[in-house]
């Protein structure tokens, strides 16, 4: 995907802190966004998405009075919500698999953890835009698919480390990947379950 490709991609950065906005605004346009707004808060980005169609929201962990997860949860579960299906990258400090996996269950669609390069920017937007994932609505739960539906040798190898580390705390931006979006033997190799169950949405696909 040639980063000129961004152009017609419209960005929101939710982030209170101004020096990483600064650098997270400054990477998407070096890769070739076109128009990109921010917010410094949750509550703002929510207020941001009134009215503004954006294609990808990329936001922080920590902030106040609204956090990342409280943001995602509002965009995928509000009545109100503009846009329940918007591809959202979560940005933090913290890679502990309890983080990793209570951001996937919020409906994250990417997880990054800083410090970031631009070249894992351009990796996880690269796989929202040309690799996306059906959403769906299982109980307790609306997002992206949280299982793949293909393996490939390279995350089978990684799999099969994660086995050999599973106490590890932090985890490295490869795992999280996995964490993020596993097959079903990746999700029972690291202990995490595939939630199932009822329910159905409109425009989503149910789980298989």
């Amino acid at each position: 995907m040639e980063s000129q490709y961004l152009e017609k991609v419209k960005f929101l950065i939710v982030e209170d802190n101004a020096f990483m906005r600064a650098v997270l605004f400054q990477a998407l346009k070096a890769l070739g966004a076109g128009e990109v707004r921010m917010a410094s808060n949750g509550a703002d980005g929510l207020k941001e998405l009134q009215d503004y169609q954006a294609d990808i929201a990329i936001v922080d962990w920590e902030m106040q009075p609204v956090n990342g997860i409280e943001f995602v949860k509002t965009v995928r579960r509000s009545d109100d919500s503009p846009n329940p299906f918007l591809p959202i990258i979560m940005l933090t400090g913290y890679s502990e698999m309890r983080r990793i996996i209570e951001a996937r269950d919020a409906g994250v669609n990417e997880f990054v953890v800083k410090p970031i390069s631009a070249n894992t920017l351009f990796e996880r937007i690269e796989a929202l835009i040309e690799r996306p994932r059906p959403f769906v609505r299982l109980e307790g739960f609306f997002g992206p698919d949280r299982r793949r539906k293909s393996s490939d040798p390279a995350r089978d190898e990684r799999r099969q480390e994660m086995k050999k580390k599973k106490k590890k705390k932090k985890m490295t931006q490869d795992e999280i990947n996995v964490l993020i979006n596993p097959t079903p033997e990746e999700a029972e190799s690291t202990s995490i379950e595939t939630k199932s169950g009822g329910g159905g949405n409109t425009g989503a696909a149910d789980a298989s």
